[in-house]
């Protein structure tokens, strides 16, 4: 007995070898005890990862769509099921044939999976767009980074498929005849009557009552869920960016799901979290494509020159500062770095067709002035500039032509203040 079986396992084994046709449960990443819930949880997040709307371009994710929809199909009929599991693709093939196999659009049946979902047709209820705001360091807007984030999205209940029932009996509601509204009456006055439609309060305008409520969702129909989503931010994204991900907003057995719309924001920098390198480029200051650094120098830097600065980009290379000797930098000048500000957004990126371009980088510098001198340092200081103010010193007072004294007059007094 056990060879017979062995010998009908291995003939089905080689008869989807030659058909060349994946195994189903392989498809659907599965072992052959696998239960119905598991493989529609299989079959969930399988047929949105290959759907071809949200894989644009890409020719042989419909191949792998189809596929994953007729294992599905086959697999969740108790019927089809067993005979595949004892013939094998070529039992399914013959049952076709023969009438009792009904094979079906694999976009329709994503589309009743999902209560409407994939495939927006005109007339179907739309639920609404939701807006998340991700906080993203300037050091990942300037290198790019894929990451993901967290949100708490309402799902449809997978213990009762969405139907709110724990045991799947959905009744019509007698009250509203299915409808979800019903006709009341008010009397205005005598023999005087108004009909106004109302939301019917037995079923809560959903037509359908249901007498024993699935534990997961308390006859709701949906769950909220922490959902983590994959988010790319690619090299130069500006801040404020918007970037939709379709369809993948809160579901409901009800409306086709909206756009879940992700906002790009840049964050303050944390230090522990955005900066393990301790580049100085974290605590850069953005505007559109360029970038803005403040730079301390001393008051000897600043007058006599001679120093050099590396300053570390956000990827980490080195920018050099400095002056040669004799050099003087002004207080609150602003100098351009050309080519080291950010990478200007481009849809192609870095590749064969484009080549990437920078903005600029300013860097200010600050002159910080000694509050303490030792008295020698002082003497020396001061006749070092005695000296030379007395040779080629311009007296600020004098050119700036402003008068020595001032004369006030007030309601016929006249006052002379030195």
């Amino acid at each position: 007995m056990l060879f017979r079986k062995a010998a009908l396992w291995l003939c089905v084994a080689l008869a989807q070898i030659v058909a060349g046709t994946e195994d189903y449960y392989k498809v659907l990443g599965l072992d052959r005890q696998a239960s119905d819930k598991q493989i529609k949880s299989a079959y969930r997040q399988l047929s949105k990862k290959f759907h071809p709307d949200k894989n644009p371009g890409d020719d042989t994710v419909k191949e792998k769509f189809v596929e994953v929809s007729e294992a599905y199909e086959a697999l969740i009929d108790p019927e089809s099921r067993k005979i595949y599991d004892q013939y094998g693709h070529e039992g399914l093939k013959q049952r076709q044939q023969g009438g009792g196999f009904q094979q079906h659009d694999p976009f329709d049946l994503f589309s009743r999976f999902f209560g409407g979902g994939g495939h927006y047709q005109p007339g179907q209820r739309r639920g609404p767009n939701i807006e998340v705001k991700v906080g993203i360091s300037l050091r990942d807007f300037y290198n790019g980074r894929t990451t993901e984030f967290q949100w708490d999205k309402q799902q449809i209940c997978e213990k009762c498929e969405g139907t709110g029932s724990a045991d799947g009996v959905v009744d019509t509601c007698r009250t509203c005849g299915g409808h979800g509204v019903r006709i009341v009456k008010h009397q205005l006055a005598p023999g005087m009557f108004q009909q106004v439609q109302m939301q019917c309060d037995q079923c809560g305008g959903r037509g359908k009552v249901i007498k024993h409520k699935c534990p997961v969702c308390h006859g709701q129909r949906v769950v909220r869920q922490a959902t983590t989503v994959s988010l790319t931010v690619q090299r130069g994204m500006a801040d404020g960016t918007k970037i939709a991900y379709e369809n993948e907003a809160d579901a409901s057995p009800d409306y086709v799901a909206g756009d879940l719309i992700v906002t790009l924001v840049e964050k303050d920098p944390d230090l522990e979290q955005d900066n393990p390198d301790h580049v100085d480029g974290v605590f850069f200051r953005r505007k559109g494509d360029d970038l803005y650094w403040r730079e301390i120098i001393s008051l000897r830097e600043a007058w006599m020159g001679d120093w050099t600065r590396n300053l570390t980009h956000l990827d980490g290379h080195i920018v050099r500062l400095g002056r040669k000797r004799g050099e003087v930098v002004q207080p609150g000048f602003i100098e351009t770095v050309p080519g080291e500000g950010m990478p200007k957004w481009h849809e192609d990126g870095d590749s064969v067709y484009h080549t990437t371009e920078y903005g600029n980088l300013y860097v200010e510098y600050v002159v910080v002035l000694p509050d303490q001198m030792e008295s020698g340092m002082e003497k020396e200081f001061w006749s070092v500039f005695q000296k030379w103010r007395l040779k080629k010193g311009v007296d600020l007072h004098k050119d700036s032509g402003r008068p020595d004294k001032v004369e006030i007059q007030e309601e016929g007094h006249e006052h002379e203040e030195l």
